[in-house]
């Protein structure tokens, strides 16, 4: 991507910029732009001083660090020798506030019941929870794998391994039996916390009988596995090594106090997927980690205590880990959870339960705005969406027409907009406007948060011009940051500190605009070499998102013989517009008016939905497959409607 800039002004419209309300200014934490600058040089000035100021601030200690960064690079300890809870800091501090009685989780299952814990209720609950671990034999150090939907007692058993100083390592209820084997025998799990089933789409996620086979197909470490009722459907239950949520909560106390752990003691491990078979397991440390999150929760959402919260990634992908359940508890704001998919038993659910808690804050998935845009905006026109009051997305770079879409019909043209990257490595947000500062442009990250410094560099480690297409790189640590790869220090080193000497390699393109602003083109692996033009692909599906007939697209690079590599575009119609020939060469055109006739797809395939992750994330990968005609695409074990595929292979070339 250094080789040449891929800018193309008119799909990405950076004269569109939009100022923070004024009404939203005016009582936000961050009010202006000339004091996000100075929190930023502040922060520049003297980064040490800067996150032990947040630290002390935002976070309660047993006992103080002597030193906020010893750097061996690329390994880092924050804050060594200090000592602090999870646990305690997301609940036993609130109890001797007004905060005790506050609604910590509100919940809202598939089938329609639902439930509020306080943070009173909350903390009783973690700390019988706590204590059935320990009467498994749990200790601090140890690993327990958590295989569950996205149930209250989800939240409670990472609770309850922070307070006990267990290493959670959670797994998507979406993946395979082999998946959480994989996983379980990375980590080296003791106890498994699962549910009988979970409810999505109507039907039952089989969870306790994928544990089972996991199981059975070796998993020697296991000792326990600790089962909740959510379904009330019959399964079988192992003598001694199984035990029911509740036969073991009921005989539990309620005692037990939260222990002091080291900063760097190991907080959870999550698995990200990778191009080796071998699970890739991040591991994220207590002080720093938790630091990161609180701070990035209360700035870039602006939280106040009255916010209704909704974060509608699941609690298996990091999202979930830092923006549903640590940040938000940590800042003792109500967090929603809900169970089911977005458009069961209708395409509105998303904005009926809105209505319902009175929303404030919608944090989700560019994918998940697209797919809201297809099913019509008469959806979210029939429900009363004035409480909201800021937005959010994350995940991947969201097409400036879907983020006017959002602003529009979602926000009311009132609510500022807040795009946010990160990945799970980074912990928590790393790039994002800050909703009372940063003016926005549809389409673009803005800038770093205070104390984070990215970079657009070329394979030198160089810094680019503006409007340069480049590779993104962090120059400096910071708190969040993973610690290694459980068990694999060489991976950790050579995948994200040896391709940019001294820098930490994203894996994402970038270039920054003539304000400074950051646009992330995606993956590397999203970026195409097509005839000699380096293309990022989210810029070509940019451009026929455009178009008034497509509502989605992704774009992908497939074999040619010619070109080395020809562009496959797979679109998904807005339900007016009709599949034909006549509209393919109209959308081809529209690419070259939009980018150049060198971008043009050689291949357009029209489908009536793509390839999703639960998360909501396209698999690139399946597509790429699919575009090239093999008949094997591997893996899928996150693809939330397999039927997909098959309709993706009968549809025309």
């Amino acid at each position: 991507m250094s080789e040449g800039k891929t800018v193309i002004e008119s799909v990405l419209r950076e004269d569109r910029k939009f100022a923070p309300p004024a009404k939203f200014a005016s009582a936000a934490h961050v009010r202006s732009f000339a004091d996000y600058e100075k929190l930023y040089a502040e922060a520049a000035r003297d980064p040490e001083a800067f996150w032990g100021g947040i630290a002390g601030s935002h976070l309660d200690w047993f006992t103080r660090w002597t030193q906020v960064l010893d750097w061996q690079p690329p390994f880092a300890k924050w804050f060594v020798g200090g000592k602090l809870n999870v646990s305690h800091n997301c609940l036993d501090r609130h109890l001797a506030t007004p905060t005790r009685d506050k609604v910590a989780l509100l919940w809202e299952g598939e089938p329609g019941d639902s439930r509020k814990l306080t943070y009173a209720e909350l903390h009783h609950e973690v700390c019988k929870a706590a204590n059935v671990l320990k009467g498994l034999g749990v200790k601090a150090g140890d690993r327990v794998g958590i295989y569950m939907p996205l149930v209250p007692e989800l939240a409670v058993a990472m609770l309850a391994c922070t307070r006990i100083g267990a290493t959670h390592s959670i797994v998507f209820g979406g993946f395979s039996a082999e998946a959480v084997r994989d996983r379980m025998n990375d980590a080296k799990a003791k106890v498994v916390i699962t549910a009988d089933g979970g409810y999505r789409r109507g039907g039952v996620v089989p969870l306790k009988a994928s544990v089972d086979q996991a199981l059975a197909e070796g998993v020697p470490s296991v000792e326990a596995v600790l089962v909740l009722k959510r379904t009330g459907d019959d399964v079988p239950m192992v003598a001694q090594r199984d035990h029911w949520w509740h036969d073991e909560m009921a005989k539990a106390s309620a005692d037990c106090p939260a222990v002091p752990l080291d900063a760097e003691h190991p907080l959870f491990i999550l698995y990200t997927s990778g191009t080796t078979g071998k699970p890739k397991g991040v591991v994220h440390t207590t002080g720093g980690y938790l630091t990161h999150v609180t701070y990035s929760t209360k700035l870039v959402f602006d939280l106040k205590d009255d916010d209704v919260y909704w974060c509608t990634a699941d609690i298996g992908w990091v999202t979930g880990h830092s923006y549903v359940v640590y940040g938000p508890l940590a800042n003792g704001a109500t967090s929603l959870m809900f169970e089911g998919a977005p458009n069961h038993p209708k395409p509105d659910r998303i904005w009926e339960i809105v209505a319902k808690y009175g929303v404030t804050i919608l944090y989700t998935a560019p994918t998940l705005i697209r797919s809201v845009v297809k099913w019509g905006e008469e959806w979210p026109a029939k429900h009363d969406l004035s409480t909201l009051r800021l937005l959010g997305t994350v995940g991947e770079p969201i097409n400036p027409e879907a983020w006017m879409w959002y602003h529009d019909k979602i926000g009311g043209g009132r609510c500022p907009i807040v795009d946010t990257w990160w990945q799970t490595e980074t912990g928590g947000i790393m790039i994002s406007p800050l909703p009372g500062a940063t003016p926005t442009k549809p389409g673009s990250g803005t800038l770093p948060l205070p104390g984070i410094h990215p970079d657009v560099v070329d394979r030198t480690g160089k810094s680019v011009g503006l409007n340069q297409g480049g590779l993104l790189v962090v120059r400096k640590p910071w708190p969040g940051m993973l610690r290694t790869i459980y068990g694999d220090p060489e991976r950790y080193v050579k995948q994200y500190w040896s391709e940019i000497e001294g820098n930490y390699f994203t894996g994402d393109g970038a270039r920054r605009d003539s304000d400074g602003y950051y646009w992330v083109m995606g993956r590397i692996d999203d970026v195409v070499n097509v005839a000699g033009h380096r293309l990022g692909t989210m810029e070509i599906e940019s451009a026929l998102v455009s178009h008034r007939a497509v509502a989605e697209a992704a774009v992908v690079d497939r074999p040619d013989d010619v070109k080395g590599q020809a562009l496959a575009a797979f679109v998904t119609l807005e339900g007016q517009y009709q599949a034909s020939d006549k509209l393919k060469a109209e959308l081809r055109e529209h690419v070259a008016k939009e980018i150049g006739a060198f971008a043009k797809p050689d291949d357009i395939r029209f489908t009536d939905s793509l390839p999703k992750t639960r998360s909501g994330k396209i698999m690139r990968r399946l597509l790429r497959d699919i575009a090239a005609g093999k008949e094997s695409v591997g893996d899928t074990t996150t693809l939330e409607d397999l039927s997909v595929l098959a309709r993706l292979r009968e549809s025309d070339e």
